[in-house]
């Protein structure tokens, strides 16, 4: 059986959602209104039907986040807007509310269903339990390897499995991160996160010894797998996720064209294996280069099993591309020895000996000499630079990085009393005939090379003639030119009103989604150990969630994190771990630690949090005091 791959690419608008289909992505996700996890992300409902008009003509879908918890006040608006969302074509929705997932279901809104990565799945049985309740899809953590992901595949291979593949990374596992709520009352789970974990720290033992200094301690570098794909694809991935629901068009062109120029290339190499998920070819007219975009520096993080250097401890700021290391520095200007080309504008920055990022501006750049607006005072000779902003390539991003085209075979023939132009696609199994009246005349010069001319003319159209045929003696006759250029118009209209209004998404029953056997419930509801310990990582913070989880089973409900905090909490789960980041983890060849635990977090206010290491599943806890 051939296994797709979607490749899902970042909206934090219209604009981004169109450039990165014509970039090449098969699906988008978008925020709405309101009620998606980047509450700074709302878009309208007219824009999103727009970008639904645009995607289904290529097989491209689209995803709305409505991933965040909801408050019992909220879930009447809430199911207003999911209405609507489907009502307009919207393909699929992300959700982690349990109770807005069983007011879902109880209408049968047509639509699929996709359980948020905030919904904490890194386990067999959740997946088991997600696919019980009627989800289409899990979006799964970010954590797993390659090889848990695979175990989840092949126990559950009829649900999708979604990956991220690159971007940003949060520090703890999605939907058990409270300490944006816990300091700044700012939930993550509502889409408020004040990025707590990009914060310094100065890490501390039991008698209160510095360890470490105010340092980015829980600050990940970025995530990219693009020389992974194959491996998550083998493993049985099928959507590829990129992070960046506030990232500029550029970012979305870039990265979005990277990504799916090495699926494509997977694609080619085993044709009988794989296929993309939309249709259509993408000419692109630069090439990408990650290095370029937005990065903290770059990870593989935990596919893999455990690897160093994961985090970035000395800033959480983008680096960019190294470009090379200082040589001589004068009054007004430094060398740089390296290879990179630079431009006037460009910006650079480097790590200075106080571990500090200090960045500048290059006025003027004649060779590898570099004048900047104003030397940057930390500055040294052998330093690394690095480039967080190409002018040049910025201005590439600018203009027009690709074209989308929906190839179309037609054929043009005749009927009784005119001629007919039959358009059609493979890729997505549609098929139209149009034909306009005009009688037949026998041609006094030959019609064949005018006819293929008029129907080629496709330039303000998402088409591309594959193939165009004559069917045999209908160029026999005259036919003006007007006449071929109004059937081509006629006939594409046509055509493009067929595959935009062809549904993505049919659901495949209208029986009531089957109900988890109480059976099961003890071993599938709780997960971790800490979901029978700390009620509240369950997220409840509607009736309806309450509703949910009592028919499941679970009769001692807490209410979420967000609406009642309870004493010293647990407020992050992180497979990052400090102890084996810093050289220390004995257990995998580290040296041993002069320190007395347990360690402590501190803020410059000196608010502090404790750590707890639970070596028996590798993995960092973060309690609030």
């Amino acid at each position: 059986m051939m296994q797709t791959l979607e490749l899902l690419a970042p909206a934090k608008n219209l604009e981004c959602g169109i450039a990165a289909i014509n970039s090449g992505a098969d699906a988008v996700y978008i925020g709405a209104s309101h009620f998606g996890a980047r509450a700074a992300a709302g878009n309208s409902l007219d824009d999103i039907k727009s970008l639904c008009d645009y995607a289904h003509k290529f097989g491209v879908k689209v995803h709305v986040t409505v991933n965040t918890i909801i408050y019992d006040d909220e879930l009447e608006r809430t199911m207003a807007l999911v209405r609507q969302l489907a009502d307009i074509g919207v393909d699929a929705l992300l959700v982690q509310d349990m109770g807005l997932l069983s007011l879902i279901r109880s209408e049968n809104i047509p639509i699929s269903l996709h359980a948020s990565t905030q919904c904490d799945t890194r386990t067999v049985e959740k997946v088991k339990w997600l696919k019980g309740l009627g989800f289409d899809r899990v979006v799964l953590a970010r954590e797993l390897s390659a090889k848990e992901i695979s175990e989840i595949h092949k126990e559950i291979p009829d649900v999708e499995l979604e990956v991220f593949v690159h971007g940003a990374l949060c520090v703890s596992y999605s939907g058990v991160c409270y300490a944006s709520q816990h300091c700044f009352q700012r939930s993550a789970n509502r889409g408020e996160c004040a990025q707590f974990c990009r914060l310094k720290f100065d890490l501390k033992d039991s008698e209160g010894r510095i360890i470490e200094h105010q340092r980015h301690l829980l600050s990940l570098k970025d995530m990219c797998q693009i020389d992974n794909l194959e491996a998550l694809c083998e493993s049985g991935a099928s959507a590829f996720k990129i992070e960046g629901r506030l990232k500029d068009v550029g970012y979305v062109k870039n990265v979005v064209s990277a990504y799916s120029q090495r699926l494509n290339k997977i694609v080619a190499e085993h044709p009988d294996k794989y296929r993309r998920e939309s249709f259509g070819k993408v000419h692109y007219n630069f090439t990408p280069n990650l290095k370029k975009t937005f990065n903290r520096g770059y990870t593989t993080y935990f596919l893999n099993e455990r690897q160093p250097d994961i985090f970035s401890p000395d800033t959480p700021k983008a680096l960019g591309e190294f470009v090379g290391r200082v040589k001589e520095i004068r009054k007004d200007s430094f060398n740089v020895a390296g290879t990179a080309t630079f431009a006037n504008g460009d910006g650079l920055c480097f790590i200075n000996e106080e571990h500090e990022l200090e960045g500048f501006r290059v006025n003027r750049a004649v060779g590898n000499r570099l004048y900047p607006f104003k030397m940057p005072s930390g500055l040294r000779h052998g330093m690394g630079l690095y480039r967080n902003n190409d002018q040049e390539f910025e201005r590439i991003l600018n203009g027009e990085t690709s074209e989308r085209k929906l190839p179309i075979n037609m054929a043009f023939g005749l009927t009784n009393d005119g001629f007919s132009l039959k358009v059609s696609s493979e890729e997505n199994h549609v098929s139209i005939e149009e034909n306009i009246e005009f009688a037949h005349q026998v041609a006094q010069k030959p019609q064949h090379d005018n006819i293929l001319k008029q129907l080629s003319k496709l330039g303000n159209t998402i088409f591309e003639a594959e193939e165009i045929v004559i069917n045999k003696g209908a160029d026999k006759f005259f036919i003006p030119s007007s006449l071929l250029s109004d059937l081509r118009r006629k006939a594409i209209s046509a055509f493009e009103s067929a595959i935009q209004n062809k549904p993505a998404f049919v659901r495949n029953n209208n029986e009531d989604i089957p109900k988890t056997p109480n059976s099961s419930v003890n071993s599938n509801l709780i997960w971790q150990p800490e979901y029978s310990k700390y009620g509240y990582l369950y997220n409840i913070a509607n009736k309806a969630a309450v509703k949910f989880y009592e028919k499941e089973g679970k009769t001692d409900i807490q209410q979420a994190f967000e609406i009642k905090e309870p004493h010293e909490p647990l407020i992050m789960q992180c497979r990052h771990c400090l102890r084996y980041s810093l050289g220390y983890c004995v257990k995998r060849g580290g040296r041993k630690p002069e320190w007395h635990e347990p360690l402590y977090l501190q803020l410059a206010d000196g608010r502090r949090f404790r750590l707890e290491f639970k070596c028996d599943e590798c993995q960092m806890n973060i309690y609030a005091e």
